[in-house]
């Protein structure tokens, strides 16, 4: 039985990955934060803050042969307004766990970023992601090690969780009859039920052919919020009622995660300016009357 680590795998995506990974007979070993959870008895556990890098160190006790990162924050909102727990944990967190994975000798290391790694929007969450992701890639060119990096569009379930968007939406319409967006609902997403990711989630490591690669998860289906909307509302015998403010929607991507921002910048010189010639003299000058 190969052995896998899971950091954060009593969340969300976590969840379907441990028993993704448990029906194909993979020894799993989970390390969060949380201690409780629907799948505790099936797996091992061990205590983890992946803040703390000894406690990252600690949870690398046996000889994992993959290693996923699932943990940190995956709730876009959450991370807008803590930016600096942001980045500790999903930038310097992955990082320990990185470590990890090279003093333990791991042969593959799983990164679950996100969608926005490509995108100007998602703020604070998305450079967290796409920083995370250059760091694993230098990981790989300095330590050979091997990694997949999954960027994951917009996932969905039956259970509730925070990051859950669909669940929360359903869940105030049948609670309220009422469905309140800040966006005009003209935003396209691709939904994949996070029983689907999570099985691609493991393909990925029963093959080679990923290793060293970003593989996009999403859906198959291109849909509308507004016809997302629509469709809970008939589900649901059209009581519901829709709300669609057309704000505050600034982090979130419209059409698609892909964005092309170059970075500009502009050449000052100074005029005037000390001649080059001049300046090596003066550090000639200096070396010589700090050795006196």
């Amino acid at each position: 039985m190969k052995k896998v680590l899971v950091f954060g795998g009593f969340g969300f995506l976590g969840h379907y990955l441990l028993r993704e990974l448990i029906s194909r007979n993979y020894d799993v070993t989970v390390a969060d934060i949380k201690t409780k959870h629907k799948l505790s008895g099936d797996v091992k556990h061990v205590l983890c803050d992946i803040s703390d890098q000894e406690q990252v160190n600690a949870a690398f006790n046996d000889n994992y042969e993959v290693v996923y990162n699932l943990a940190g924050f995956a709730n876009l909102d959450y991370a807008v307004k803590e930016p600096l727990k942001t980045i500790e944990l999903n930038v310097l967190g992955n990082m320990y766990i990185l470590e990890g994975c090279i003093v333990h000798k791991v042969k593959k290391f799983v990164y679950a970023s996100s969608a926005y790694a490509m995108s100007n929007k998602g703020s604070f969450y998305g450079i967290s992601k796409l920083a995370s992701e250059k760091i694993t890639e230098e990981y790989h060119k300095k330590y050979n090690l091997d990694f997949t990096i999954l960027r994951y569009g917009s996932v969905y379930s039956e259970l509730e969780y925070d990051n859950n968007y669909i669940y929360s939406l359903v869940k105030k319409a049948v609670l309220e009859n009422k469905i309140e967006h800040k966006g005009d609902g003209e935003e396209l997403r691709e939904y994949i039920h996070a029983s689907d990711a999570a099985k691609l989630s493991v393909d990925v490591i029963e093959t080679n052919k990923f290793n060293n690669l970003h593989v996009i998860l999403t859906g198959n289906e291109r849909m509308k919020r507004s016809e997302l909307f629509n469709m809970i509302n008939e589900i649901l015998n059209d009581k519901i009622e829709i709300i669609c403010e057309s704000k505050d929607y600034q982090n979130h991507y419209k059409f698609t995660p892909y964005s092309f921002e170059p970075s500009l910048s502009r050449k000052l010189i100074a005029n005037p300016h000390i001649d080059m010639g001049q300046g090596l003299l003066e550090c000639i000058r200096s070396v010589h009357n700090n050795e006196e």
